[in-house]
């Protein structure tokens, strides 16, 4: 049986900032970005203030800021606050069949931030819970989803503990331990997409990469075979029943999965499964001059995986409906976008998008294209008009904001700033999108210009 669980940590125990190559770190540094400026606009959403509330305020000098208020918060709090506000509008990005940066992200600033981490520290954490999770995934022929299970909640506790413990400088042993703790705190339900839980989800286990770390230094323990013994993680989430635990390789270091994977941006806040078929559905829109009232009914074909996250057909709520392929359609039709405005309540109640919603059909596949997405290998749109007449948009394999299809610096910085000038102003937002996108320049997590209010790098320095 492979030592999963000891290589796996030793990996991470050894990972420094010079290891990973520039394409590992030019995606680290584009989730990190695209992360923070979707936290900033996700901290308004009452399922935030929520467990905010529930937060109470530190006066302990090694907390971090809820973001962007600033207000303290022990780092393990500060976590789950900035984690839930990082996934509610589910603008986040995408890899590994889930949110990767929206559960290290805020847990590695939260420790950074209250050990005074600089911005290549940052990014070798993020790498490095990027890899462990990357490895774990390619161990497992099967699906997540399709048992129930959010791999950002389950493979994102063992992700993030992994980068707690490199930010800690933890060893070996404790980095083992801090996976093994993190791995009995790992669980999310599909069944709960489509409320505040699942952005609930991102939040625990963000607090929970932090917690494991800590227990772990101070000599708390877990099982060193707890990924791979027969009653361990991988084989009690196991779609498949048959993870390759005995047979499979272990590579991690040799091969840099966030190399050619890398983090998928979202244009659109609503589920990945529905953005392919929301960009032909814009292209048909755009090409034709299409008005709501020419059409007679809209036939996407995805795959079958995809439509079981999309469970709701049809959504009263505008949380529900960042689950619906048949909102998406609609609201790129009537609005000619799916933007922030158009996941409200109103919208999504509003008799036009009800008409709309009610002619789109959905038919799936069981095809599943190559990587790290439980995708079918492409999306296909077409509408019938009324007058009879069928247009038909080319397939869609990667969508725009995708590795492989990726948002240039200015793109990135046009969403960065759309979200983050809802709380902050321009040219805060701007200076904060140009420290993030020169990360590994940054000495200090601590100069970040994350809060609308709150000490400078000199004061914050002065009270440790």
């Amino acid at each position: 049986m492979l030592a999963i669980t000891r290589q796996t940590a030793s990996f991470v125990a050894s990972l420094k900032a010079s290891d990973p190559p520039q394409a590992c770190r030019d995606a680290a540094r584009t989730g990190i970005t695209d992360c923070v400026g979707v936290m900033i606009a996700g901290a308004a959403e009452e399922a935030v203030r929520i467990v905010s509330a529930l937060s109470t305020s530190s006066t302990q000098n090694d907390g971090a800021p809820e973001i962007p208020s600033g207000r303290n918060l022990t780092a393990s709090d500060a976590a789950l606050v900035n984690g839930v506000a990082a996934h509610v509008l589910d603008y986040d990005d995408v890899a590994l069949a889930g949110h990767p940066s929206a559960v290290l992200v805020p847990a590695i600033l939260a420790e950074g931030w209250s050990r005074g981490a600089s911005g290549p520290d940052m990014v070798t954490a993020y790498v490095g819970g990027y890899e462990l999770w990357a490895q774990l995934a390619a161990l497992e022929p099967g699906q997540l989803h399709e048992r129930g299970f959010h791999p950002t909640a389950v493979m994102g506790a063992v992700a993030t503990a992994a980068a707690c413990a490199n930010i800690r400088r933890l060893d070996s042993e404790k980095t083992a331990h801090a996976i093994a703790i993190a791995a009995s705190l790992a669980s999310g339900l599909v069944a709960n997409f489509g409320t505040m839980t699942k952005s609930l989800h991102a939040g625990r286990t963000a607090q929970s990469g932090v917690i494991a770390a800590r227990l772990a230094e101070q000599g708390f323990t877990g099982s060193l075979d707890v990924l791979e013994h027969r009653t361990g993680f991988l084989r009690a989430h196991s779609p498949s029943g048959q993870p390759r635990i005995e047979n499979g390789t272990i590579d991690i270091g040799a091969n840099w999965r966030l190399a050619h994977l890398g983090v998928n941006v979202k244009r659109y806040p609503t589920c990945y499964a529905t953005h392919r078929s929301i960009d032909a559905m814009l292209g048909l829109v755009g090409k034709h001059g299409l008005k709501p009232e020419r059409v007679g009914e809209i036939r996407v074909h995805t795959g079958i995986t995809q439509k079981l996250m999309l469970r709701n057909s049809n959504p009263r709520t505008g949380l529900e409906a960042k689950f619906s392929m048949e909102f998406a359609m609609a609201a790129a039709l009537i609005a000619g976008r799916v933007g922030l405005a158009e996941l409200s309540d109103a919208f999504v109640c509003r008799d036009d998008v009800k008409d709309i919603i009610a002619k789109v059909r959905c038919s799936t596949t069981t095809e599943v294209m190559e990587g790290d997405q439980p995708f079918a290998p492409a999306d296909q749109v077409s509408i019938e008009l009324t007058s009879g007449e069928i247009l038909t948009c080319e397939p869609v394999a990667y969508a725009k904001g995708s590795w492989q299809e990726p948002l240039t610096r200015g793109e990135l910085q046009d969403k960065f700033l759309d979200c983050a000038t809802r709380v902050f102003d321009r040219n805060q937002a701007t200076i904060l999108f140009d420290q993030l996108w020169d990360i590994e320049r940054l000495g200090s997590i601590r100069e970040l210009r994350l809060t609308a209010i709150g000490p400078t790098h000199d004061e914050a320095s002065r009270r440790l």
